[in-house]
């Protein structure tokens, strides 16, 4: 029972780390999937399989090393020079990454509970420090909540669209884009993705210390992370074209299902977004703790500060420079993962 529970929490955790807003917003299985009409389904399959294999592979990797951060994996995969500069690289976009989570976090205070911005932020900011002090405990607790709701959504999702007319769209549609943008999609996903992932995977893997338990977590992950994406995919589906011009596409699809559902929508995209920003600041400050020597409380608190003031003037412009060259990293990243091969006797 006890090893099940350890299963239940990696995945519960793999899957609320990978998937985030993205899937909430259902832009990201538009943009990756979706638009390449029927093979966006064999595209999420592709992307499934590396889900479950390189998220095994990475948190084994991190449970071999005695990881502290995420760099001890970089340094085993480029080596000491290259992976301290990859690291280096990390912080910039992980700090990015917590700045537009925190200001969507406000935004969803405003724009749906009658809160203001400041204060959204604020309260998340309180939430999250408060949760942060229990360490990676905490980062377990929550995904052990969010991530089931976030299936029964999926599930909702799914029931839904079988009953509307089209609902096997996903089978029929073509699309006019290039041979290589579409195969190339799953693994820029996969990619972009799990080097993200690294924040919370990296000192969640070297935390545990049977492999069996890390390999059955990465599979019940990855396997709930392509369930969720082809659920998203092929309500998606049915209402393409047109849903390409939404911001919020999957927020269409809720507004659909009921008054109660769409509460549950709103929510959700907050908890998801709750959870990769305790995730991101977590692997954030054990990096910078490696850096600096301060305690860990003290750079939760600069963190949190950080994008706070980050939040305020707005971190769009330099997010969307940052993410293509990451993007291409990430690429790299991806196939040093694959190919390594652990030392003899492992």
């Amino acid at each position: 029972m006890k090893r099940a529970n350890k299963i239940m929490q990696i995945a519960f955790t793999y899957m609320g780390t990978v998937v985030g807003a993205g899937f909430a917003t259902g832009q990201e299985i538009l943009q990756f999937f979706t638009r390449f009409g029927f093979l966006g389904a064999v595209t999420i399959l592709m992307a499934t399989i590396m889900f479950v294999w390189l998220g095994a592979k990475m948190m084994l990797i991190a449970s071999d090393v005695r990881a502290k951060s995420y760099e001890d994996v970089n340094k085993v995969l480029f080596g000491d020079r290259y992976g301290r500069w990859i690291s280096h690289f990390m912080i910039i976009v992980l700090f990015g990454v917590c700045a537009v989570m925190l200001a969507g976090a406000g935004s969803i205070f405003s724009e749906n509970w009658n809160i203001s911005y400041q204060s959204g932020l604020l309260i998340t900011m309180v939430g999250c420090f408060f949760l942060l002090r229990k360490g990676m405990n905490a980062i377990l607790t929550v995904n052990s909540i969010v991530v089931p709701v976030m299936l029964l959504f999926t599930v909702l999702i799914i029931i839904d669209t079988v009953k509307t007319p089209g609902s096997d769209r996903w089978l029929l549609l073509t699309s006019d884009h290039s041979p290589i943008s579409i195969w190339a999609s799953p693994f820029l996903y996969a990619a972009f993705n799990l080097s993200m992932a690294q924040a919370v995977l990296v000192p969640l893997g070297a935390e545990m210390r049977d492999r069996k338990t890390i390999v059955y977590g990465s599979w019940f992950g990855g396997i709930g992370i392509g369930f969720m994406l082809l659920a998203g995919h092929i309500a998606l589906s049915v209402y393409m074209p047109g849903i390409q011009q939404f911001a919020i596409p999957m927020g269409g699809i809720a507004r659909q299902l009921g008054h109660g559902i769409q509460w549950i929508y709103i929510f959700l995209i907050f908890a998801e977004i709750f959870t990769t920003l305790i995730a991101d600041v977590y692997g954030l400050t054990l990096q910078m703790q490696e850096r600096l020597k301060l305690s860990r409380t003290l750079l939760t608190i600069l963190t949190l500060a950080s994008c706070y003031v980050a939040s305020q003037i707005g971190f769009g412009p330099l997010l969307s420079t940052l993410y293509p060259l990451f993007g291409l990293i990430s690429l790299g990243w991806l196939v040093l993962l694959i190919k390594h091969r652990p030392p003899v006797g492992e």
